[in-house]
């Protein structure tokens, strides 16, 4: 496998000029930490394609960017083929000669044999671009779950393409901040696909494959999950605990193919416990893992992960994250992530990374399990909630709200205090929309507050459009079943991943998430949401497929999740930081945000009345992307 790459390049139509190859040089160069292993380069009349390498199988032959014998096609990939060895066997077997043992030049072949239809059989994760040099056409493809990131800029004839922003930044042309997506982050805390921060500079959806021929785009989907569109009636339990364990124990042995050293990072929640119990089965004893824990100990999982370790022998390190180390590295980590993303576990995620890399160059991780069997708090709010709106309205306003809104401010994770405030924030709204009010940062009367009216005229669309253009594309019946499908195409895609891969890609490491093998993901859409939220006990199936397997303390445990204890370190340790990040002159910088309103959350954050961690964090991290990339 040609391995965790980055991406990069342009095709013109008009042909290149003779800046051409000192441009794609510098898009290159510019994502480095992606592939510093290796670096290729084609260019001809037209097309230009970058590559920087980070070997992990065929170390010696699977140089790219790769073609076909007669050199009419041209391939790079970022990512992971997982069934290449079947392809190559088949594809030998149709007559097609092979230069290399990469998982690259499969894709070559296939293109020869299918088409654009190449892209069904390819199981994994990747970005590719492909140039027909015979058809001068384009050809950008990214993997079903978006697990790998591809970005775009169509300008007159030329189109730009790469891994990341950071390289489409290196063209000569304009940065303009698009308000519409500045809009969609202080609601859901990232920017959904298609879209991002920059003006013209869009996403390629996970599942999808785009075309560029004669100055056009055209873009179609090859891939959704679905889930039933009829009431399913359940298969015995048993048969589900056991396809289940069988399928994520496939989806675990294609993910081992590697050339160097894998580990796994082990949360001690369930999903990742599960990956390292399955991996101890399939490769045996001397499995490293490795964790990440917090002094306070609301956010720490430190000891349930020692027990997994324990358990299965492996080679354990752990990694306790300071508060001293989240002013350093926030206004690094903006470099990688070229756009905002305020997902508070980017630092964790970066740390671990980091960690994990002085020892291996491939980690699996348990990402997708929480989607899969229902095991957010959120999905638990969304059946209260629908109790809660058969409450009386009169009563709801009358008496629950002032009683919740008065609860004093909790520091700890995931406490009564923020969950009730959430709660009522989000639940007098259509389900769909609530699930991502109790995700997001600003509900929409906090948004309304957070604005100049200057800002909020460049905003004309609605910052909910992204969940109604999800939701158009499934049929699911059941109401679970739509808010989970809605969590893949949107908080998993365009948070979680996105986090995962820049900050593992930083590290110059890959993550692989045994989970997202998309015929387990198919599968997992097959079971009912009844199995996976049980009353209002979360993973019932997953936990009873592992159980027997894993620990009874690591199946029952509550879930804590991915977090880190800002609220309380930006009242102490971080608040000079924060002070000084969100001060008048440096919003005055720009103007979007309302001085007033601003002032008003530090305060009563800083007196302790409120914990408004989640509406200072995002702009904290818009105001160092700001300074970083636009000032």
């Amino acid at each position: 496998m040609n391995a965790m790459c980055g991406i990069s390049g342009f095709v013109d139509g008009r042909g290149l000029d003779p800046g051409a190859s000192a441009l794609l040089k510098r898009m290159t160069d510019s994502i480095v930490h992606r592939g510093p292993d290796d670096e290729g380069f084609y260019l001809d009349g037209q097309a230009a394609l970058g590559i920087r390498r980070l070997s992990i199988i065929d170390l010696v032959t699977g140089h790219q960017p790769i073609s076909n014998e007669d050199r009419t096609v041209w391939v790079v990939l970022n990512g992971e083929i997982y069934n290449f060895p079947e392809i190559r066997k088949d594809l030998l077997a149709r007559g097609h000669a092979f230069a290399t043992n990469s998982d690259t030049e499969v894709i070559v072949h296939l293109y020869e044999e299918r088409g654009t239809d190449f892209v069904h059989a390819l199981n994994g994760m990747f970005a590719v671009a492909l140039w027909d040099v015979k058809n001068s056409r384009l050809i950008l493809a990214r993997d079903r779950l978006g697990v790998k990131p591809l970005h775009y800029r169509l300008d007159g004839s030329r189109l730009y393409f790469a891994s990341e922003i950071k390289a489409l930044l290196q063209a000569p042309l304009p940065r303009e901040i698009d308000l519409e997506a500045m809009s969609q982050f202080f609601t859901f805390e990232y920017i959904p696909a298609p879209r991002s921060i920059f003006r013209g500079i869009r996403k390629i959806l996970p599942g999808r494959l785009m075309i560029f021929e004669n100055g056009t785009v055209t873009e179609k989907s090859y891939w959704d999950v679905r889930y039933a569109e009829t009431k399913i009636n359940p298969r015995p339990e048993s048969e589900y605990t056991e396809e289940i364990i069988s399928r994520l124990r496939e989806s675990v042995r294609r993910r081992l193919l590697s050339d160097v050293p894998l580990g796994v990072f082990l949360s001690g929640g369930i999903d990742s416990s599960a990956v390292t119990a399955l991996m101890s089965e399939v490769a045996g004893a001397g499995i490293k893992t490795y964790s990440i824990g917090f002094r306070e100990k609301s956010f720490d999982e430190l000891e349930a992960a020692r027990i997994v370790a324990r358990k299965f022998s492996t080679d354990h390190r752990e990694f306790v994250v300071t508060p001293a180390e989240v002013s350093d590295l926030v206004p690094t980590l903006a470099n990688f992530l070229d756009e905002p993303l305020a997902d508070a576990s980017i630092i964790p995620t970066y740390v671990i990374s980091k960690l994990a890399r002085s020892y291996v160059t491939v980690a699996l991780a348990g990402d997708g399990g929480d989607e899969l069997f229902g095991g957010y708090e959120t999905y638990k709010a969304f059946k209260t909630a629908r109790w809660y709106r058969k409450v009386p309205g009169f009563l709801r306003r009358g008496l629950v709200r002032p009683i919740v809104r008065a609860l004093p401010a909790s520091a700890k994770r995931l406490s009564l205090e923020f969950k009730a405030k959430k709660f009522i924030s989000g639940a007098e709204y259509p389900p769909e929309i609530s699930n991502f009010i109790w995700w997001g940062a600003y509900s929409p009367e906090l948004r309304e507050r957070l604005f100049t009216a200057g800002t909020k005229a460049g905003m004309r669309e609605d910052p909910f459009g992204p969940i109604a253009f999800h939701a158009g594309n499934t049929r699911a019946v059941d109401p679970l079943d739509r808010i989970a499908y809605l969590d893949l195409k949107l908080y998993l895609q365009d948070d979680l991943l996105p986090k995962v891969d820049r900050m593992s890609m930083a590290a110059s490491l890959e993550i692989r998430a045994p989970f997202l093998d998309y015929t387990f993901v198919e599968f997992a859409a097959t079971i009912p949401s009844s199995l996976k939220l049980r009353g209002l006990r979360s993973k019932y199936i997953l936990k009873k497929a592992l159980a027997g397997r894993l620990p009874d303390e690591i199946l029952t445990k509550k879930k804590i999740g991915f977090d880190i204890p800002l609220g309380v370190w930006m009242r102490k340790d971080l608040k000079s930081f924060v002070r000084e990040t969100l001060a008048p002159e440096r919003l005055r910088q720009h103007g979007y945000f309302d001085e007033a309103f601003v002032a008003a959350i530090l305060k009563e954050h800083f007196d302790g009345s409120h914990n408004h961690r989640q509406l200072l964090w995002p702009l904290i991290i818009f105001q160092n992307w700001y300074d970083r990339y636009l000032r």
